[in-house]
């Protein structure tokens, strides 16, 4: 009898489960054995006894949970196959953040890929998207809805080294997620061609000085102190985005607020979040790479795990490709979550 899906990979409580390997996939509560995709606190949390990751998403959860986050940890090399159980799992880049990767199970010729967050942009902080041709594709949709086509991110760094140049007075504060999104924007920064430091909030620094370590070159980054604020005219700050708006910001000589997301490509989101200056910057993929992604697995079905599950699904079905939601809860807490309940964002768009 030709091997099922359902039998190598299932819904628990916990998230997605292999019952032939007994372990799950970024569980959203403790277990036993935890293969994880990546390090954002949606996908990678503490608790778990084994937890089977890439080397560099295991110095993450060390850095953000302690070094003693779970049992025992197991690094899986990309593109190495192991045995687990009665299954055979091997990871692959998933261009998301540093580490990140996407886990293909397979057993008895049938092969599933789990992609964990991924997107195909280039990225100078991790290693590009690796397509990796399966029968069941399981993917995310944050930005599944046709009015999301991410920008080119040079062009969006760009606008703010001439805001910059512009506004040579005010001290620019750009919110981005701490893991990953701010450490990718430092390195366009660096690209374009800012060699003057780039100013960091406390919660950014050990994650930064880790991707130092990890070899991405980043440049100078000094923490902003106190006494610091003030005097930051012309500079680039970065901060979590929940900073753009409270008193920390403030300090700042006649700040510019901007805010890293591809949430920023809805205007009416801009604006309602205070933002002056949105940059569409994002880990995930747009719209287009969803569907190309796809059809370049050659996956003849697709599950979803979250975002905007019932656009990716309907589309596939237009494409002869069998597809079903999955309603997983507990992701998208990585930056760039779902917007608020009962906000469509084409809507949102229209009005803008």
């Amino acid at each position: 009898m030709s091997q099922r899906a359902s039998d190598l990979l299932t819904l628990t409580r916990e998230g997605l489960y292999c019952p032939l390997g007994r372990f799950h996939v970024d569980p959203t509560r403790p277990v036993e054995r935890a293969l994880i995709t990546h390090g954002h606190a949606d996908h990678a949390r503490a608790g778990h006894g084994t937890v089977l990751a890439t080397p560099e998403t295991l110095r993450i959860m060390a850095v953000r949970y302690g070094e003693d986050f779970c049992t025992t940890r197991q690094e899986a090399p990309l593109g190495e196959r192991m045995r687990i159980g009665d299954v055979t799992v091997f990871f692959a880049p998933a261009g998301h953040v540093l580490g990140s990767a996407q886990i293909a199970i397979e057993r008895e010729g049938k092969r599933l890929v789990v992609s964990g967050d991924y997107k195909r942009a280039p990225d100078p902080t991790c290693l590009p998207f690796e397509v990796v041709p399966c029968d069941v594709f399981i993917t995310e949709a944050t930005f599944g809805l046709p009015v999301f086509r991410h920008p080119d991110t040079r062009g969006e760094v760009r606008k703010l080294i001439d805001s910059v140049t512009l506004f040579p007075e005010r001290a620019h504060i750009v919110g981005a997620y701490a893991l990953g999104k701010a450490q990718r924007v430092m390195a366009l920064l660096r690209e374009e061609g800012w060699d003057r430091p780039i100013h960091l909030h406390g919660a950014m620094e050990k994650l930064t000085e880790l991707y130092k370590r990890e070899g991405v070159p980043l440049g100078e980054t000094p923490k902003v102190g106190a006494a610091d604020r003030k005097t930051l005219h012309g500079a680039i700050v970065l901060c979590p985005p929940s900073s753009i708006q409270d008193l920390w910001s403030r300090k700042f000589p006649d700040p510019v607020t901007a805010f890293a997301s591809g949430w920023m490509r809805v205007r009416a989101r801009a604006r309602q979040k205070g933002v002056e200056l949105p940059l569409v910057i994002s880990d995930h993929s747009d719209w287009p790479d969803l569907c190309r992604t796809i059809l370049d697995t050659g996956a003849e079905e697709v599950w979803v795990t979250h975002g905007q599950e019932d656009a990716l699904v309907h589309w596939c079905g237009t494409r002869g490709i069998r597809a079903k939601p999955l309603h997983l809860l507990g992701y998208g807490d990585d930056g760039e979550a779902e917007p608020d309940p009962g906000h469509d964002p084409r809507m949102e768009e229209a009005s803008a």
